[in-house]
């Protein structure tokens, strides 16, 4: 009796003993007996699993390793993307700035792959997340639009060339608000050449642009406000017919922005405008067609607005307004050669002066040919020029000596002024800690 009892006690015992040892026991490491030579597979699962539970570094260290290891390894794509995934979700400028550089670097060694498109994808979508609104640094909002444009004109047979599309029109929108804003800008301060420019740039640049029927009146009210400025400057006699010419020339450009909010923009609540400005400077009224009243009224119908709360919450958050961005037509891919204020300035001066130094070269070959003498190249009269130039046999008098090696080289002219600056008095008392 006492032996069964001594016996089920032992047995007792080494059962609990098993079970404790079984619970105290450590999982075993699937790796640990593979040491530095560890399947590409293996190191990738790894690297995934450590990125879910945001472990960042172990995952890029187990990736490289991969990339290292077995350089003709299936996942070696797969492990240079997911590189630039992990500084994605890590997050903060240098996670982003870090992850952009590794998209890009994915897409040098790996173009024809399908991810290529996604790896650009993201480097968009990077710039996208960071864009402000129209009034505040554009920086990442031009970024953004280079790269989704990148992405249409590289990969447009891509699935995410639709979302990219998207996406870009909304960019757009942003960027023609903020020119439409400096146009306007220009425009109320009456300064018509910048007007111009600015929103003539515009209207060519973003045709899809939600106000780009107001900005195309704007633009041909700032030629008739030029052509009214034009009208009552006071210019030399000569320069009558240039100047007539140039407000020809400003009317025509306002009735061509006029005819085109009827042509392409029948249905915005400018045309109606646009038709009685026409009809005020005497130019035809262009009917539009069917196909433009139809494009026009699917891209309005697209559009949408902010709800009360939206707009509440918009004056809050730093992200724009994309709601007024239209869903149909192509995106502008290339930019068309810009406006520039300066040219349409110097055009004007050039063209209106143009007859008044020709007048003035006609008067000077006249007085010339009269006189005899060369007064484009004489600067006195001919009796007051020195007696010894109007003998042709005597040698000319020997030019003025000049050190030739100051006149080629700019450095030692600057140098030769110095030393001449040095032959000055000194100076004295508190001069000496003037400047000038």
């Amino acid at each position: 009796m006492f032996r069964r009892i001594v016996l089920v006690i032992t047995i007792g015992s080494l059962l609990l003993l098993g079970i404790a040892c079984k619970h105290n026991k450590k999982p075993s490491n699937p790796l640990a007996q593979i040491d530095s030579k560890q399947p590409d597979t293996v190191l990738f699962a790894k690297a995934v699993e450590a990125t879910s539970h945001g472990k960042y570094e172990t995952a890029r260290l187990n990736l490289q390793t991969l990339i290292n290891a077995y350089p003709d390894s299936e996942y070696v794509a797969r492990a240079k993307l997911a590189i630039g995934d992990s500084w994605l979700k890590q997050g903060g400028a240098a996670g982003l700035t870090q992850a952009e550089s590794e998209y890009k670097d994915f897409i040098t060694f790996f173009p024809n792959m399908p991810e290529a498109a996604e790896a650009q994808m993201k480097i968009a979508d990077i710039h996208f997340k960071q864009i402000g609104k129209p009034d505040r640094d554009f920086d990442h909002t031009k970024h953004a639009e280079e790269e989704y444009r990148q992405l249409l004109l590289q990969y447009p047979d891509s699935k995410l060339a639709e979302t990219a599309r998207i996406k870009l029109l909304q960019v757009q929108e942003i960027l023609a608000e903020r020119e439409y804003r400096i146009g306007h800008f220009y425009y109320m301060r009456e300064s018509w050449p910048a007007a111009m420019a600015r929103l003539k740039t515009l209207t060519d640049t973003y045709p899809l642009f939600s106000k780009a029927d107001d900005a195309l009146f704007i633009l041909g009210d700032a030629y008739e406000r030029q052509v009214q400025k034009l009208r009552v400057a006071k210019l030399p006699k000569e320069s009558e017919d240039a100047k007539n010419k140039l407000i020809g020339q400003y009317m025509d450009a306002a009735a061509v922005a006029y005819s085109r909010i009827i042509t392409r923009y029948p249905v915005t609540p400018r045309a109606s405008d646009a038709a009685k400005r026409l009809a005020a400077i005497g130019r035809p009224v262009p009917k539009p067609t069917q196909d433009a009243i139809d494009l026009n009224r699917r891209e309005q119908a697209s559009r949408g607005e902010l709800r009360r709360t939206g707009k509440v919450l918009l004056a809050v958050h730093k992200r724009p307004d994309y709601s007024p961005a239209t869903k149909v037509g192509a995106p502008t891919l290339v930019d068309p050669r810009p406006t520039d204020a300066a040219q349409i300035v110097r055009y004007a001066n050039d063209l209106v002066q143009a007859p008044r130094q020709a007048k003035q070269a006609s008067d000077a070959v006249t007085v010339g040919a009269v006189t005899g003498a060369n007064v484009a190249n004489s600067p006195m009269p001919r009796s007051s020029q020195p007696a010894q130039t109007q003998s042709t046999d005597a040698p000319a008098p020997a030019p003025p000596q000049t050190n030739e090696a100051n006149a080629s080289d700019p450095a030692a002219a600057g140098n030769q002024s110095q030393n001449d600056s040095s032959s000055k008095p000194n100076k004295s008392g508190l001069r000496k800690l003037m400047p000038f």
